[in-house]
This record gives C-alpha cells, structure tokens and sequence, in this order.
C-alpha cells in the first residue's frame, strides 16, 4: 500500500532564511555605497526572494531527496518493522535519523536473540540426537548379535532379548517427556485444577520410590510430622510427578547413607512452599543457570552412568510454571542440594 508523505519545511525555511539574510545584506551593502539605498525596495526583495527560495528548495528537495528517503522507508517496510509499516513517512531528516537508529537497535535485538535461538537449537538438536542414538544403537547391536547366531543359544537369546527390551523402554521414555515438554510450551497440556493433601501426595511418593531409596541407602523424610493435612489446588496427578522426579533426582545424585528432607512451610496468606532437600553432591554456581534446560546435565558421563531422559528438571519447571508458580534452587557442591517450589494454598488449612 502506497504511504502517505508527511511534508516537512523546516530545511526550506532555515535555508531560504539563510539565503534571503546573505542576498539582503549583500544588496544592503552595494545600495548603501550606491548612495541609492531604498528600504522598500531591500523589504520586498527579501520578501520576494525568501519565497522563490523556499519554492524552489522545497520542490528539489522532495524531488531529489526525499524520494530516496521515502525509498528507504520503503526498503526497510519489506522487513516487517512495525515501527515503519505504520504512519505517514516524514521528511525531517532528524526524525528519520531517530526512526532508522530505533529500528536499527530493534533489528540488533532480533539478531541477537536469534543468534541465541540458533545456538539453544543446535545443543537442543546435538543432546536429542545424542540421547536416541545411545539406546538405538543398543537395541540395534543385540538384535544383529542375534540374528548373526547367538538366538540359537536359548540364555543368550532372551538376556539380550531383555537387554534390547530396555533399550527400548529407555526410547519410549524419551520420547514420552519430550511429547509432553512440547505440550507444556505450546501451552496443549490442560492443568485440571482440584483440591488435595500434599502431604498425602509426598508421602505416596515415599512409598513409591522406597525401593529405590534403600538401594542406595538413603532415607526419604519429612521435617516434621504433619497431623493435618495441608490442602492445596493443583492437578494432582502432574503434582506427583514433579515430588516424583525431584526425589528420584535427588537419590540419583544422593551420597551412600544420605538423606533426602521434605518440607511444606507457609509462605504467604495463600500460598505454601514444598522444599526438596539432600546432602548429596551439590551442584556448582555455574551450572545453576542452566539446570532446567532440556537434556542439560552437569556431568554427562555421571549422568548417563544414572540413566534418565535429561528432561526431568525441564519438565518439573514446566510444570510449576504451567500452574503460574515459581521454581527455585540453591545447591553447594559437597553439601547438598535445595529445590523448592510454590503452590497455591485452599482456605481451610490448618497450617
């Protein structure tokens, strides 16, 4: 669509006015040794001379220069900037100048920031790819084992037939928390909203990984012993799985003999703050920052010694965040680990 030209006179005006002054005087100066000096005369030449010359600078200037600033605006309205896509286009060359700097910060940001995206995307691409590819080459090297003979020998048939069944357990898992961390993002995965103990849910959680816990010989624990039960609004079923990969994080990385601490405290009128603590490893000050990203790991080979999607943390985040509640973290290295989480509290808590 055509723009609309929003004149400006100001370099017109001053330039005629500088004209008309610099001719005036001039002609001043030779009527005055001329000994003919007539102030009618100087007053409608200056009169006269200040129109043609604003006539005349106007009309080149908007033929030959404004044109091109009318093709910049042009130009740069192919790039979709908003700041230029909308209003009449002026001729001030300093509003222009101001107009062009705007855009050009804008377009600095948007570079950047997609420099930033292209470099999340190119470690997002390398960590997927890294995590599919460990577990299909597993599954892929035990079926070729098989069929090279060893499915001949009934024990080493249905071992690596059991070892290729994990393998691909591992890659449904994967994929599982990457559908769901895409459904978080794109805002398609519906919070049901319901009222619920969470001391209750924590403590079925207790019970859910205490084989897993007493492997490694670490105690799953509250602080204190809750006799009433502290309700609050989330969706349970997703409540549960953010305690639940919490702690399993937490006796992964957990020391021999551990422990690993559950707290719920007030935190404001309605809101109460769950807190995940362990003595484990601790994690460093420069990992912190990064620790929810998806498939980010502080030690990779640690890590995959320990099994996990790598998307635990990024879900958990996702998760709270999806309920409009906050995440945090404070860990020492050697001391342990702290994460801890809000939720929206119901009125008729006893807390």
């Amino acid at each position: 669509m055509t723009k609309r030209l929003k004149k400006s006179y100001k370099f017109a005006f001053r330039s005629s006015l500088f004209i008309v002054i610099a001719l005036t005087s001039l002609l001043g100066v030779y009527m005055y040794y001329s000994t003919i000096f007539d102030w009618l005369f100087l007053v409608v030449f200056s009169l006269i001379s200040y129109v043609l010359s604003f006539i005349i600078i106007q009309f080149r200037v908007e033929k030959f220069i404004y044109r091109r600033i009318k093709k910049i605006y042009d130009d740069v309205s192919l790039l979709e900037s908003t700041s230029f896509s909308s209003g009449p286009i002026t001729t001030d060359i300093k509003t222009l100048t101001e107009e062009i700097e705007k855009f050009a910060q804008g377009k600095k940001i948007e570079i950047d920031t997609l420099k930033i995206r292209e470099e999340y995307r190119k470690d997002f691409l390398g960590n997927v790819s890294h995590e599919l590819k460990t577990p299909l080459f597993t599954v892929q090297g035990y079926i070729l084992t098989l069929l090279d003979g060893a499915m001949n020998d009934k024990k080493v048939r249905v071992k690596y037939l059991e070892r290729a069944n994990k393998g691909v357990e591992r890659l449904i898992y994967i994929v599982k928390d990457l559908d769901m961390i895409t459904k978080l993002e794109a805002g398609g995965l519906n919070m049901e909203l319901e009222d619920f103990d969470i001391v209750e849910l924590i403590q079925n959680v207790f019970d859910l990984l205490e084989m897993r816990a007493a492997k490694k010989e670490i105690s799953l624990t509250f602080d204190m012993h809750y006799k009433e039960p502290i309700m609050v609004r989330a969706d349970k079923e997703r409540m549960q799985q953010v305690v639940s990969n919490l702690l399993v994080n937490s006796i992964k990385y957990g020391h021999k003999n551990g422990t690993t601490e559950v707290s719920v405290e007030n935190l404001i009128k309605n809101k109460v703050i769950v807190r995940v603590t362990d003595n484990g490893e601790g994690i460093s000050k420069d990992h912190l920052s990064r620790l929810f990203e998806r498939f980010y790991r502080v030690d990779k080979s640690r890590s995959r010694e320990v099994g996990g999607s790598g998307l635990g943390l990024s879900i958990v985040k996702h998760i709270i965040e999806a309920h409009n509640e906050r995440i945090y973290v404070e860990s020492v290295v050697g001391v342990g680990s702290e994460f801890s989480f809000t939720l929206e509290k119901t009125s008729n808590n006893k807390v």
